[in-house]
Order: structure tokens, then sequence, then C-alpha cells
């Protein structure tokens, strides 16, 4: 135990105490019970055996007078046994008044008695209680006149005419069942007592592992949850403590579950800080970005300006180099604002149901020149129409951004696949590209403003670093999912779709 054996303040009634009493008065119900058993049903029960006993003593009477064998030694002395046994008086006689057997000194006593039977010469009432009637004997509870006892007595005829009485006194019989009362009185009283000592020692051992399971809890309520229930007997309790192990564990986990958020609370807190250094870093980027293109822009108007070639094919250079750096300004700052309106506008997204597989190879059509141009083979196999839920401008401008950045990025067999596929209630669009794998490190960032896995590249086709952070924002928008899939031979661009309206 782990702590002091005593009744925690919290508990007004003990279970101890309500056990000891409860099954004490169990006990003594018990012990009623027995006694008013004894004291109602015990002499009845006595006086039914007294009635097998003698109809016994009949039977064997009946069939020693049915085969001539009754005035026999041998039969006499095995029926005097009998009757000594069981406290039977018998008498026996022929029908001519003779007396044949007798088992007590003063058989007129008997001869009389069963004549007053024979003749009716009882006083009114004087018959007794008849238990048994038959056709051959009587069995009868009567009170005998003369020495004011009663007797269960059996009267009737034998099978050659012989005539007989038997009776057994009932007054030892009530002397056992008092006795048998007393006795049972001082051993239930003395039970009683014993048993009432040994259910508060039982009542201790049960309610020790109750108490410790109560102290469990409250700890537990105090969130200390080092300690541990140790009841080792395979019980209900020990059961019910192993449980409660288990839930402090639950508990410590959650707890520590909840501390870990809580930590993670403060460390989005903390992003939050980042993301306002990051929102200047953003700036900076910005200017950075615009900063070379102005720069080439002025330099190049400069010298035109001053004149520095006056050739033709000098001035169409120094226009086409401030006109392509015109373009990629516009369309940076278009993607700018895109992304900008996508990510801190409050407007609400329009869904429309619409057919995916003919938007695709509408825009695959009018981007044929484009294929034709990098000498791609493009696979697209969906002829079946598909219908999705989406906003066909947003959808368009995420198609735009991947079918752009295979191309962009398309090498090796030079093969763009784009396949839709449906899967329960989502339908699932991916552009695949052959070429070179994004580097594990930077695949998860892929998705960041102005981050380029390689710079010279997104350099070369005018890329911004924006593209893929305009479909996270459409798509976040929209509720569905995105990412990116390295193979071997190439990188797949996916998103889903609900295919099914609620």
């Amino acid at each position: 135990m782990f702590w002091k054996k005593k009744r925690p303040r919290f508990i007004k009634h003990s279970i101890r105490k309500k056990m000891t009493i409860l099954f004490s008065i169990v006990l003594l119900a018990a012990f009623a019970a027995c006694w008013l058993a004894n004291n109602f049903f015990l002499e009845r029960y006595y006086v039914l055996k007294k009635e097998d006993v003698l109809k016994e003593a009949y039977q064997r009477l009946d069939d020693a007078s049915g085969t001539g064998t009754l005035d026999q030694d041998e039969f006499v002395q095995q029926l005097g046994v009998v009757c000594e046994t069981n406290n039977i008086s018998l008498f026996v006689m022929e029908s001519s008044g003779q007396v044949k057997i007798y088992t007590m000194k003063d058989y007129e006593l008997m001869r009389r008695r069963l004549y007053m039977y024979l003749f009716g010469q009882f006083p009114p009432g004087g018959k007794g209680e008849i238990l048994e009637e038959k056709e051959y004997y009587t069995i009868r509870m009567n009170q005998d006149s003369y020495s004011n006892m009663e007797y269960v007595e059996v009267t009737g005829v034998l099978q050659n005419g012989e005539l007989f009485l038997m009776r057994s006194p009932l007054e030892p019989i009530r002397e056992s069942v008092q006795l048998a009362n007393r006795f049972l009185l001082y051993v239930g009283l003395s039970v009683l007592v014993i048993g009432a000592l040994i259910i508060q020692l039982l009542a201790k051992r049960l309610a020790e592992p109750l108490l410790e399971l109560a102290k469990l809890s409250e700890r537990m309520s105090n969130l200390e949850f080092d300690v541990k229930f140790s009841g080792k007997k395979e019980d209900e309790i020990t059961f019910l403590g192993n449980h409660m192990n288990r839930l402090s564990e639950a508990l410590e986990k959650t707890i520590s579950e909840l501390k870990t958020a809580n930590n993670e609370l403060h460390r989005d807190i903390e992003q939050k800080t980042r993301n306002d250094e990051m929102r200047k870093e953003f700036l900076s980027n910005v200017s950075h970005e615009l900063k070379t293109p102005i720069a080439l822009i002025q330099g190049y108007a400069e010298g035109l300006r001053e004149c520095i070639n006056d050739d033709p094919e000098s001035r169409d250079f120094y226009c086409e180099v401030i006109m392509d750096e015109a373009g990629k300004m516009n369309r940076m700052v278009k993607n700018l604002l895109t992304l900008n309106e996508l990510e801190f506008g409050h407007e609400a997204v329009t869904m429309e149901r619409l057919d995916l597989a003919l938007m695709i190879q509408n825009m695959l059509q009018s981007a044929r020149i484009l294929f034709e141009q990098k000498q791609v083979g493009l696979i697209y196999e969906q002829t079946e129409p598909v219908h999705v839920w989406a906003n066909e401008y947003k959808l368009q401008e995420v198609l735009n951004n991947y079918i752009s950045n295979a191309l962009n990025h398309v090498e090796g067999e030079h093969i763009i696949k784009i396949t839709i596929k449906e899967k329960g209630d989502k339908v699932r669009v991916g552009v695949f590209n052959t070429g070179l794998p994004i580097p594990e490190q930077d695949i998860g960032r892929i998705w960041d403003k102005f981050y380029k896995v390689d710079k010279a590249r997104t350099r070369e086709y005018g890329g911004s670093g924006v593209g893929l952070s305009i479909v996270k924002a459409i798509m976040e928008s929209m509720h569905q999912e995105y990412g990116a899939i390295n193979y071997e031979n190439g990188v797949e661009f996916w998103f889903s779709l609900d295919h099914k309206g609620i």
C-alpha cells in the first residue's frame, strides 16, 4: 500500500461497516429461519417418520400372519428388536380374544385400548386425529386417558383375522424437538457472533483494495499518474484495478499529447511571427525578381536613346529584349495578383458540374503547337465524359500550370501523360512528364512562393516560382487534395476533385 490504512475523509459510510451489518443480518435471518422451521415443522416431520416406521412394522406383521409364522420364536425375536429400537408397543390377539403377541408386561391396558377402538367406547371426540385410514388399518394421533400422553396408534386386522394395536409415544419426540431447538439456539448465537467477526475481517480485506482504487482515482484526478494498482489476485477488483492502470496510462498519454499540442500552439504563434518576417522577405524577393528585368529594360532603353547601335538588327534586338523582360514582369505581376487574391480574398468559390475530360481535351488541342515545338509525345486516352464539381476558371488555371510545368521540365523520352482515374466519390487527375525527379529535400517546398529547384532553368523559360503556389491556393480554396510523386523516369503532379455532389 502507498498510503496509511485509514478511511479517507471523503467516505462518509464505510463499505466495511455496511458489509458487516448486511452479512450479519443475513446470518441472523438464516438462523431465525432454521429455528422457526425446527419449531413448527420438526415435530410434524418426526411424526411422519414415525408413521413410516409403524407402517413398516405392520407390513411385517401382516406378512407373517399370511405365512403362518406370526407365533414363531425367530419372528417374535426380530419383531421385538424392531419395537424396542423404535419405542413401539405392540399387542396382537386372535378374533376369539386369545392373546398372541405382546411387547409390554401390562398388556391388559393394550387389550382394553384395542376393545375401545373395536366397540367405539371412547368419550365424544376421544378417537383422536386420523392421520391415515386404509381398508385393513387406521393410523391416529390420540391421547391415552390413563397416562395423559399422546401416541401415534395403528389399529387393524391382519390377513388371518388377528386384531392388533401398535403405538409409539410422542413425548420423546417433543423432548427431542425442544432439545434440538435449544441446541440450535446456542449454536446459532455462537455462529452469529463468530460469523460477524469473520465477516468483519473479510470485509476489511475486501475494502482495502477498494480503498486503494479510491486513492488511485483521487491521485489521478490530481494528475499524478506514477501510482499503480498493486493487486495480484485474479478477481473482479484486480480486473478493475488493471483497467484503472491502463486508464492512468491513457490519461498520461493524452495529457502528454495535450502538452505537445500546447507546444505546437506556441510554435504556431512563433510561426506567425516568422510569417511576418516572410512577408518582408516576400517583398524583398519581389523586389529582387523585378530588379533584373527593370535594369535590363532601363539599360536597353537608354541604349536605344543614345543610339549606341544604329543598324536595324541591333535596334530590333534591343526592342525584343525590352519587350521580353516587360512580358516577364507583366506575367509575374499577374501571377502575384492572382495569388494574393486567392490567399487573402474572401469571395465565395462557385462550384459547378463540368466535363473534366472535355476540358482537358480542349486545353490540349489549344496547346498542340507547344507539344510539337518541344517534340513531346502526348498520351491522353480518356474518351468518355467524366463529370466533376469545381470552379471552371480556377480548374483551368491549375491544369494550365501543371501542363506548362510538364512542358518546361520534360526530358529523356519526351513523354507527357495525362490520366483521369475514378476512385469512389473522387476523381484523380495526374500530369506526368519524363525527366529528372525532384530532389527529396525539395519536394515539400515546391509549393512555396518563389521557391525554385533549378533557378537557372527557371530563369531560362521565364518562370517566376509562383505557379505551384497558385495551384496550392486554388486547391485549398476548393478543399481538395494535391501533390507530387517522384518516379524513376519522371515526376507526376496530381490533384483530386469530387465526382458526386453532396
